[in-house]
């Protein structure tokens, strides 16, 4: 007994901390996106978790001492709401997971063809071994491992590699897309908060892959055009 009231302690306990547990706010809408998938799995995750333990719980308190087993006794009713209910949650997940996958600020073929990605910011992204090369097709503007966009405005970025496979991989943004070679892959991503954020390769591309990083630059649109104005005039 003694058993059964501290797990089901523990369970409260990490149930209200979970629940009380306030998010971090997404700087992008790729990582708001990815957030909110995640909660709402989690919400129907946890629900089912503890639904489970207190059932193993209660099985193990209540036949521990049980030394005449019987077969379970067929419920075709109570088969038929477990059944139902694992379909509904199925559906949910995969409905909320097809939204997510349809976002043009997520999956690279969507942000391909989106009509919308028009009025873009458009950065043309090399990648090479072992660094980064962005350049700004409207001013000419380039920078190597250093990438700077405006805060609140859609950006798309066309990315390519001159040797082998590259990733990149920006985690604070919600960012991550393997780039081929001679296969342009194209990401979008809209920053919501300025700062700075580490920019990573994701792929193993040689020996000098863990040096293959950068920093991702948010400023607000008017730094942004004043840094944009600075760098045109010094090149």
């Amino acid at each position: 007994m003694r058993f059964t009231r501290h797990s089901l302690r523990l369970a409260a306990i990490g149930v209200l901390g979970l629940l009380l547990a306030t998010p971090v706010a997404a700087q992008s809408v790729n990582r708001a996106a990815i957030d909110e998938l995640n909660t709402q799995l989690l919400y129907v995750a946890l629900p089912l978790t503890l639904f489970v333990e207190l059932i193993l719980i209660y099985a193990i308190y209540r036949f521990r001492d049980n030394d005449d087993p019987r077969p379970t006794t067929d419920d075709p009713a109570l088969e038929i709401t477990w059944t139902v209910a694992t379909a509904v949650i199925l559906v949910f997940v995969g409905v909320s997971g097809y939204f997510v996958l349809t976002n043009p600020f997520l999956t690279p073929s969507v942000a391909a063809t989106s009509g919308e990605a028009a009025d873009d910011l458009e950065i043309e992204v090399t990648a090479y071994q072992w660094g980064w090369e962005f350049t700004y097709p409207e001013t000419g503007v380039t920078t190597q491992n250093r990438l700077v966009i405006p805060e609140d405005r859609n950006v798309r970025l066309v990315m390519s590699t001159s040797d082998v496979i590259h990733s990149l991989y920006v985690p604070d943004l919600g960012i991550k897309q393997d780039i081929f070679p001679n296969q342009p892959q194209v990401v979008r991503t809209r920053a919501t908060e300025t700062g700075e954020y580490d920019l990573y390769c994701a792929e193993l591309c040689g020996p000098g892959h863990s040096r293959m990083g950068g920093t991702v630059v948010v400023l607000n649109q008017s730094a942004y055009d004043e840094w944009l104005t600075e760098q045109s005039t010094t090149e």
